[in-house]
């Protein structure tokens, strides 16, 4: 029976993903199948990277990922990892606005009220600003039930100030973007389903959030790592696939199609054969692998956002204003820099040794894409210069880890789940055998980036036990 030769491309979550459950699956089956992987980086991962320092727990990418999103559970039990997940530990998060630090009103969610007294006593808004968010409990629904902007959206039904004070530091701390251009459909299309539906936006999170009595359960934190740190599933994916699988610093050039088979061009000059591609890189690099085929050129006006993490080492002597909590997000009308900060040692126990603080501020929002390209000393100042006043820190850091994402956020604006269905479309005439899978297509999140994984894993042995 011929060998079937399964190419990955991309060497993120998303294609470990595929490669593992690949592997697995050929393994378990004895199918004639070979997979090989490339990654243009010198590394595995992708967004994924954990340093480990004096003894502190860095996460230069993302810190966790969402316990309730099941593929991401899965996979690191299947890994044989559950024993070595853990939650992160609660606390009050607040929003920095008008000044000042507030606690975000319980019973908020993603910003939005749902429970009116504590919304009322915050001093996050204004009386005028309360007053225009209680409009959604008569505003008519919207007319338009199609794609729209998010910040459009948000902004008719519960007003400039909300948004801007209390919903838009929470949603863009997910996407990096700008939420007036974001698109509803794509991010988070059930708010327009409430809508239409119990005509209120937030009667429809009142009626849908079940209001559920304080127990142990509900204490948990709701988003898990691992024990020494997020890089742990990556490292279990190599080991437990193969090292032989994987070739770094091999970035592809261009990929021709040749009758029913795939050709690879590489900057090794290696050329590979492949019977189905799995490509899972940022959209941006789409065009440029497939030159022969404009339908992937609309890609080319996608924005991706630039992003950087600051991680501060202290003694905990050093942080006067020692506040309880987990961290805060920054208000877009302030005139901070930084977008937000996670008290890291408190939110992650394991991240730093016994009377060590860890804080890792963010900044690139997108109206300051600057400040990611000034040096390392720069933006360590800037940082400081927005945290001190707030935590009352004494002296300098320890140390200061900065970490840049140059254009690496992609922005899921209008019209974002058409244009991807489209090209789908295309590609399955065009480029039978071909899948798309990652960050910039179905989700941003871990748990979306590995689900689209597994999708892309069955999708290409469908396609091959077809032919």
């Amino acid at each position: 029976m011929t060998t079937k030769n399964i190419i990955i491309i991309g060497g993120g979550i998303t294609g470990l993903t595929a490669a593992y459950y690949l592997q697995k699956d050929i393994a378990e089956r004895d199918l004639p199948f070979e997979v090989k992987l490339l990654e243009a980086s010198n590394r595995l991962g992708g967004k994924i990277n954990t340093k480990r320092m004096n003894g502190f727990i860095i996460e230069r990418g993302p810190d966790s990922f969402l316990a309730r999103k099941q593929p991401a559970v899965k996979l690191a039990n299947d890994l044989g990892l559950s024993d070595q997940l853990i939650r992160n530990r609660t606390g009050q998060a607040y929003i920095f606005a008008r000044g000042a630090l507030h606690e975000i009103p319980q019973g908020s969610h993603m910003g939005i009220p749902t429970q009116i007294r504590p919304f009322l006593e915050s001093a996050l808004l204004s009386t005028r600003g309360k007053l225009r968010a209680g409009l959604d409990y008569i505003l008519p629904r919207g007319k338009e039930v199609g794609d729209q902007s998010l910040g459009k959206f948000l902004r008719r039904r519960l007003g400039d100030e909300l948004v801007e004070n209390s919903i838009e530091p929470l949603l863009s701390g997910i996407y990096s973007g700008d939420l007036d251009q974001m698109s509803l459909m794509a991010t988070f299309p059930h708010f327009l389903e409430l809508e239409q539906r119990y005509r209120s936006l937030i009667k429809g999170l009142q009626q849908t959030m079940s209001e559920q009595k304080t127990t142990s359960q509900n204490k948990r934190g709701k988003f898990f790592s691992f024990k020494n740190g997020l890089e742990t599933i990556v490292a279990a994916i190599i080991k437990q696939t193969g090292n032989e699988l994987f070739h770094i610093n091999t970035k592809v050039e261009k990929i021709v199609k040749t009758h029913s088979r795939y050709r690879i061009y590489t900057n090794r000059d290696a050329c590979y054969e492949a019977d189905a591609i799995i490509v899972a890189v940022p959209h941006h690099v789409l065009p440029h692998l497939f030159q022969a085929y404009d339908f992937f050129q609309p890609l080319t006006h996608v924005p991706l956002t630039s992003v950087a993490n600051i991680a501060l080492a202290f003694d905990q002597s050093q942080i006067k204003n020692d506040i309880h909590g987990t961290g805060f997000v920054v208000s877009r009308n302030s005139s901070n820099r930084i977008t937000a900060c996670t008290w890291t040692h408190k939110k992650w126990q394991h991240t730093a040794p016994d009377g060590k603080a860890l804080l890792r501020a963010y900044v690139g929002q997108p109206s300051d894409q600057a400040i990611v390209r000034l040096s390392d000393t720069d933006m360590t100042n800037i940082v400081l210069r927005d945290l001190t006043p707030i935590m009352n820190i004494v002296g300098d850091p320890e140390f200061a880890v900065v970490t840049r994402w140059e254009k690496a956020m992609p922005q899921y604006t209008v019209g974002h789940k058409a244009r991807i269905r489209q090209i789908k479309e295309k590609m399955e005439k065009s480029l039978p055998g071909v899948f798309l899978a990652g960050s910039s297509y179905g989700g941003v999140g871990i748990p979306d980036c590995i689900a689209q994984g597994e999708q892309a894993k069955r999708q290409a042995f469908l396609y091959l036990q077809k032919q």
